[in-house]
């Protein structure tokens, strides 16, 4: 299999050196070649036909939010990894980039390591993301999977919503959020793995378009029907109290060990909601690179509750929902475009059965 072409795209030179030496060491991939700035880069990539572009975010001349409009536009086989900052501004303009059609983004390391150091935090960082988008990681992944003869029918009703996203969950979620009705009955806790300073720019920005309220989840927070919440960045995002959320959930957040190398994890969420929700808990796990959400997954469906996953087919990379449907803990599998709605029909059809068998019950004592 040929190598990933790739072409680095910065203003800095000592970071377009810095990329390419880190990326080069990896032999699945070879730069061909750099570009310091937007206008560079796409007259370039005619010539170098890369596969890949990654891409820095504020550059002068043509920073990257302009190039990548271009860019996709003319090219959109190829893949683009945006190199951001961990700033507010390099935060926000990368949230753009995704929504103009970047596949993923990795964050700059900081000015104080060293050269070492540096090569290494981007070797940990952008290698297995660039890996993920290009299909290198999925190949023990079995086809998509289907939904299962003779599915389960948990009894309980289901109180709360558990969702876990990575690698292209931003634009998914801003499809799946902004469906779900205004009356949205139960509450809806989401870990989406994304750096702080990321996670309360992504929850504004759904807040916009969402029916329901969407906020970053805080310490003590008591959960709410028809609200969403999503975990900060560097915390891990809990669910504690009894079961059914009119008894009182609430939101924890820590900094234990990271989980996957993720934190926040979809794991811990996930894990901690079965124990809080039993079988009255619907867990989804939507594109994401990694295999984060399959114990979880496991955990909520040992309690009773129900799990489903987003499709291959829509899905930037099929890790973490591909691992969940391999390790058989997927009670079905639906493509972004219908998540909403069966995640909603789901909700309101065992409340309204629940309702009616509660209505009967007299009648059948008689």
């Amino acid at each position: 299999m040929s190598p990933i072409r790739i072409l680095v795209v910065d203003d800095s030179l000592v970071m377009r050196k810095v990329v390419s030496d880190a990326l080069n060491c990896d032999p699945a991939f070879d730069v061909v070649g750099t570009a310091g700035d937007g206008r560079i880069a796409l007259l370039r990539i005619a010539t170098l036909q890369p596969n890949v572009v990654v891409l820095d975010v504020t550059m002068p001349v043509m920073g990257g939010l302009e190039t990548l409009a271009i860019l996709k536009r003319d090219y959109p086989k190829i893949r683009v990894v945006m190199f951001s900052t961990l700033t507010g501004r390099g935060a926000a303009e990368t949230l753009d980039a995704l929504a103009l059609g970047a596949s993923d983004y990795a964050t700059k390391p900081t000015q104080s390591g060293s050269l070492a150091m540096s090569i290494e935090a981007i070797q940990k960082d952008l290698i297995p993301k660039i890996k993920a988008i290009c299909g290198l990681t999925e190949s023990a992944f079995p086809a998509p999977f289907p939904s299962p003869t003779g599915a389960r029918v948990p009894a309980k009703r289901i109180e709360i919503v558990a969702i876990g996203a990575s690698t292209g969950g931003p634009n998914a979620l801003a499809d799946l959020i902004p469906e779900l009705p205004a009356d949205f009955p139960v509450p809806i806790v989401i870990v989406q793995h994304m750096p702080a300073m990321f996670t309360g720019l992504l929850a504004e920005r759904l807040a916009r378009t969402a029916k329901i309220p969407v906020a970053e989840g805080k310490a003590g927070t008591v959960l709410a029907p028809g609200q969403a919440w999503i975990a900060p960045g560097n915390f891990h995002m809990t669910v504690a109290g009894n079961a059914g959320w009119e008894k009182n959930w609430r939101l924890g957040l820590n900094q234990n060990d990271s989980e996957h190398s993720c934190r926040p994890a979809v794991d811990v969420l996930f894990r901690t909601a079965a124990a809080a929700g039993g079988a009255g808990v619907l867990g989804v796990v939507m594109t994401g690179m990694g295999a984060d959400g399959v114990q979880g997954a496991r955990e909520i469906r040992d309690a009773g509750g129900e799990v489903i996953v987003q499709d291959q087919a829509s899905s930037v990379v099929w890790g973490m929902p591909g691992s969940v449907c391999a390790a058989g803990q997927a009670d079905a599998v639906y493509p972004l475009s219908e998540l909403a709605a069966e995640i909603t029909r789901r909700v309101l059809y065992k409340r309204v059965m629940h309702t009616a068998a509660a209505a009967a019950a007299p009648n059948l004592a008689k």
